[in-house]
C-alpha cells in the first residue's frame, strides 16, 4: 500500500498544483523586486516587473539566475530577508571560485524537511523505522535535511555521517536500521563491505536506501539492491533551492516526482534558453516559490534530463523528472564527442565490475585521450595474462559500442582505488590542469 506525508498535496489535481503555483510565484516576484536589487536590476534590464507576472505562464518572461550569478553575489546579494530573520546556512563543495552559500528562515527549514519526510515516506518509511543518515553533516545539504525529514516521520533517526565504515554496519544490525541514507557510491562500498565481514542480504535488516548527491546507473542501483536485499530509491536536490529532497522516487523506481507545489520546473535548451515542450530532454531550470530567505528564480540546474506527466501507479499527481543524463556544463567532450560517466558505468556493471572506476581524460600531441581504470572483483582477479587481456578487449569493445570512441582500459586489482564515504571522485580531467 502505497504511503504519502501529506497526501492533499502529493496527490492534488493538476489544476490546483498549478493555481497554487501561480499564487506562490505572483507573491514571491513581487517579494524578491522589494527585497532583492541584485534580481530586480536583471528584471529591469529585460523590462519586466511584477505586474508583467499573473500567472505560472508568464515565467518564462523572468531572466536566470546561474551560479555565476550566485558567486557574483557572495554572500549577501540574493538575500530575500534580512539577516537576523535566517537562522542557517548550507553551503555547496564546490570545486572552483567562492563556495555557495545558502540561507534559511526557519520557514525554510520547515518545508525542506517536509519535501525530505515526503521522500522518506515514499520509501516506506513510518514512525515504526529507523533511519540511518549516512550523508555528511555539516555544511553539506545532505544529513541536515534528511535528519530533519527522518524526524518529520517519526522514524528513530541515527545520526552516523559518513565514515567509519565498520561503525556504519554495527549500528545498523545492532540498531535494526531499516532504511539507509547516503551517496550511492557509498552504499556500494557498505555492501562490499558487508560481504567481506560474511553478512548477505538476509542478515542486514536494511528494507530500504535513499541514495543522492551524485549520479548512479539503473546498473548499480540493481547491484546495491542484490547485495543488501533492499529496495533502492533515487532523490535529487541543490543546496542552492534547500538540498536533497527537491525530487524523489515512489515505488514506481521511473522517474523522482517534482515538489511542485514549492519548486516549479522547465526545461530549457541549454544554447538558445527556450523553453522545450514537456517530455523534450534539455536542461532543467527550477523557481522556488515559497524559499523566504534565499529565493532561487529560474535558475539554471545545468542538469540534462526529462519531465513527464504520465500518470503514475504510486497515485502521487506531481511532474517526474528523469534521472538526469548528464549536465550541460560538466559533461564530457571527448574527441568532439559528448562522454557522461553514468554511460561507462553501465557497460562496466553489465560487464560484471562493481562501481569501482574512474575515468582519467588527458591529451598527448593534442589528442583526447581516454583511459577508464576499474578495479576487477576477487574473483576476476588472476595472474593470467592473456585472461585479463581477453576481459581488457571485451571492456573496449562495449565501451566503443557505447561512446563511439575507442578508450583505454586499465584493470586493476581490487581495492586499489581509494574509497569514498562522500561522493565519489569518478573524473579526473588533467586536460584542465
Amino acid at each position: 500500500m502505497e504511503r504519502y506525508f501529506q497526501p492533499d498535496i502529493e496527490c492534488a489535481s493538476h489544476e490546483k498544483i498549478r493555481e497554487i503555483q501561480s499564487e506562490k510565484l505572483i507573491r514571491q516576484i513581487k517579494n524578491v523586486w522589494e527585497n532583492v536589487p541584485y534580481y530586480r536590476k536583471k528584471m529591469e534590464a529585460k523590462g519586466v516587473t511584477p505586474d508583467d507576472i499573473k500567472s505560472v505562464d508568464d515565467l518564462h518572461k523572468l531572466p536566470f539566475l546561474s551560479k555565476a550569478d550566485l558567486r557574483e553575489a557572495y554572500p549577501y546579494g540574493l538575500l530575500g530577508k534580512p539577516l537576523k530573520e535566517c537562522v542557517r546556512i548550507q553551503s555547496t563543495s564546490g570545486t572552483t571560485g567562492k563556495r555557495v552559500v545558502a540561507f534559511y528562515t526557519q520557514h525554510d527549514i520547515d518545508l525542506w524537511e517536509d519535501c525530505c519526510a515526503r521522500a522518506i515516506t515514499a520509501a516506506g518509511g513510518t514512525d515504526e523505522d529507523v533511519c540511518q543518515v549516512s550523508y555528511g553533516y555539516g555544511l553539506f545539504t545532505g544529513g541536515p535535511g534528511l535528519n530533519g525529514g527522518s524526524h518529520k516521520v517519526g522514524c528513530l533517526t541515527i545520526p552516523t555521517s559518513s565514515g567509519n565504515t565498520d561503525r556504519q554496519i554495527m549500528f545498523i544490525k545492532d540498531l535494526s536500521a531499516t532504511i539507509l541514507c547516503c551517496t550511492p557510491s557509498y552504499a556500494a562500498y557498505l555492501g562490499e563491505r558487508m560481504q567481506e565481514l560474511g553478512y548477505g542480504p538476509d542478515d542486514i535488516p536494511l528494507k530500504a536506501g535513499i541514495f543522492g548527491a551524485e549520479a548512479w546507473s539503473q546498473e548499480m542501483r540493481e547491484s546495491i539492491q542484490k547485495t543488501m536485499g533492499i529496495k533502492a530509491y533515487d532523490i535529487y536536490g541543490l543546496t542552492e533551492l534547500s538540498g536533497p529532497g527537491v525530487a524523489f522516487e515512489c515505488s514506481a523506481q521511473n522517474g523522482m516526482h517534482i515538489n511542485e507545489d514549492h519548486f516549479i520546473a522547465e526545461i530549457i535548451d541549454p544554447d538558445t534558453e527556450e523553453v522545450l515542450p514537456e517530455g523534450e530532454q534539455g536542461e532543467l531550470v527550477f523557481t522556488a516559490v515559497d524559499k523566504e530567505a534565499f529565493p532561487m528564480i529560474r535558475y539554471r540546474t545545468r542538469d540534462i534530463c526529462r519531465l513527464t506527466r504520465e500518470k503514475c501507479s504510486c497515485g502521487r499527481t506531481h511532474v517526474k523528472m528523469s534521472k538526469p543524463m548528464g549536465r550541460s556544463d560538466d559533461m564530457l567532450i571527448i574527441r568532439g564527442v559528448n562522454v557522461f560517466p553514468s554511460q561507462i558505468e553501465t557497460v562496466l556493471l553489465n560487464n560484471g565490475y562493481a562501481a569501482n572506476y574512474q575515468i582519467v581524460v588527458d591529451r598527448v600531441n593534442n589528442t583526447d585521450t581516454l583511459d577508464v581504470q576499474v578495479e576487477m572483483t576477487p574473483e576476476m582477479f588472476t595472474d593470467n595474462v592473456g585472461e585479463v587481456e581477453e576481459r581488457q578487449k571485451k571492456l573496449i569493445d562495449g565501451l566503443k559500442s557505447m561512446l563511439g570512441i575507442k578508450a583505454k582500459v586499465s584493470l586493476l586489482a581490487p581495492k586499489s582505488i581509494t574509497r569514498s564515504e562522500g561522493k565519489a571522485v569518478r573524473v579526473i580531467d588533467k586536460r584542465k590542469i
